[in-house]
């Protein structure tokens, strides 16, 4: 005699915990993130507060989606995490500029290809560090597709009854 089949959850079980791993980890970053932007003083102009407005707002986003959880507030954290892709973008550039301006005050002659080098490598201000938030966007954005409180959204503009495919 065979041991009984183990059973296994559903597609629908395991998306489930994956989408609480995402958000968990999303929470986790933005949390990381903010006290390690706070940490450093990065609060020095209204730049420089954009990362950490954004991460506040994000938080209560995702408070408001914990407490009561539908379309409204998927789509308000899938737009949120969309400034936070924005703001990584735009913080990279940023971040690059001032390096650049910096080394060219130290040797305006240096070689383009040098100058690259040297702003990528410079660490104050690390010219890749905004794309933590590129990263926790994209988390988010993640969590939130085809999110099965967008589904009945999802079967109107389809114009279907079933899963959208």
């Amino acid at each position: 005699m065979s041991p009984a089949p183990v059973e296994r959850p559903g597609v629908a079980a395991t998306l489930v915990v994956v989408r609480r791993i995402l958000l968990a980890v999303l929470l986790l970053g933005m949390l990381g993130t903010v006290a390690e932007l706070l940490l450093i003083g990065h609060d020095e102009d209204v730049k420089q507060l954009v990362p950490i407005v954004l991460i506040g707002l994000a938080l209560a986003v995702v408070a408001w989606h914990g407490v009561r959880p539908g379309a409204a507030t998927v789509l308000a954290l899938r737009f949120t995490m969309l400034f936070f892709v924005l703001s990584g973008v735009v913080g990279v550039v940023l971040h690059f500029r001032a390096n650049m301006e910096f080394q060219l005050d130290i040797d305006p002659s240096m070689a383009a290809t040098d100058l690259f080098w040297k702003v990528m490598r410079a660490t104050a201000p690390p010219a890749l560090a905004p794309g933590t938030m590129i990263q926790l966007g994209l988390l988010g954005l993640v969590y939130t597709y085809r999110h099965p409180a967008l589904e009945h959204r999802l079967e109107l503009h389809a114009g279907t009854k079933g899963n959208p495919t």
